[in-house]
C-alpha cells in the first residue's frame, strides 16, 4: 500500500515519463534552418532530420537525396545494430553500459557523433552531468576505436545554459574534446550537406 506521500510522486514521475515521451514523438520543435539542425524541444534526430530539406530517414538510415549518408544508434541500437554486429561487446571494455540520446554515424569520415539533448528552465541535475563529458566520450572511445571508428560527444544546449555561471562548464566540455550548440548544430558540423 502506498503511502499518500509515496502515490504523489509515483503520480508524477508517470506524467513527466509520459510529457518527455510526448516531447520526443510529438515534439513541435526541430523546423530546419538552412545552415543547420534546429532543436526546440527533447526530440530525437529522426525527426530533426526528417523535417530537414533534402533529408529523408529509411528505419536507421538517413539520405540526402537519393544517396545515404549517415545511420542512427539512439540508446540500445548503439549495441544492438552497430556493436554487436561487429563483435564487439561492450563489458569486454566497459564496466556499464551508457545510453546515448541519440548517435549519428557519418559513414564518409567513419565518425559516431553522441548527441546528447539537454534543455531545462530551473537549475537542476542537468548542470552535473555536463561535466561528465570527458567520462563518457573516453568510454564510447573505448568501445568504437576498436572498429575504427572516430567519437566525438556533442551536447545541444538551450539558452538556459547561455548565463554566465556556465561558462566553467562550457569551458571545461571544450577543454575535455567534446562540444556544445545552441539550439542548433550545423550540416557542416557534421560533415553533411547543407540543404539548398
Amino acid at each position: 500500500m502506498f503511502s499518500r506521500r509515496k502515490r504523489g510522486v509515483r503520480k508524477v514521475g508517470i506524467l513527466v515519463r509520459y510529457f518527455s515521451d510526448l516531447m520526443i514523438k510529438d515534439g513541435k520543435g526541430g523546423a530546419n534552418t538552412l545552415t543547420g539542425l534546429h532543436f526546440e524541444e527533447r526530440i530525437s534526430l529522426t525527426t530533426v532530420f526528417e523535417k530537414a530539406n533534402g533529408y529523408s530517414v529509411k528505419g536507421n538510415e538517413i539520405y540526402y537525396g537519393e544517396q545515404k549518408v549517415a545511420e542512427l544508434y539512439p540508446k540500445h541500437k548503439l549495441y544492438k545494430e552497430l556493436l554487436e554486429p561487429n563483435n564487439i561487446d561492450y563489458t569486454d571494455f566497459i564496466s556499464k553500459k551508457l545510453l546515448p540520446d541519440d548517435a549519428i554515424f557519418i559513414m564518409k569520415n567513419k565518425t559516431l557523433f553522441i548527441v546528447e539533448i539537454k534543455f531545462q528552465e530551473t537549475a537542476g541535475s542537468v548542470d552535473e552531468k555536463l561535466q561528465t563529458c570527458d567520462f563518457k566520450n573516453k568510454q564510447y572511445t573505448k568501445l568504437l576505436s576498436r572498429i575504427g571508428i572516430t567519437v566525438r560527444y556533442t551536447y545541444v544546449l538551450n539558452d538556459w545554459f547561455k548565463k554566465p555561471e556556465y561558462k566553467d562548464v562550457l569551458d571545461y566540455i571544450k577543454a575535455s574534446n567534446c562540444y556544445y550548440f545552441f539550439n542548433e548544430i550545423p550540416f557542416s558540423f557534421f560533415d553533411l550537406p547543407t540543404p539548398k
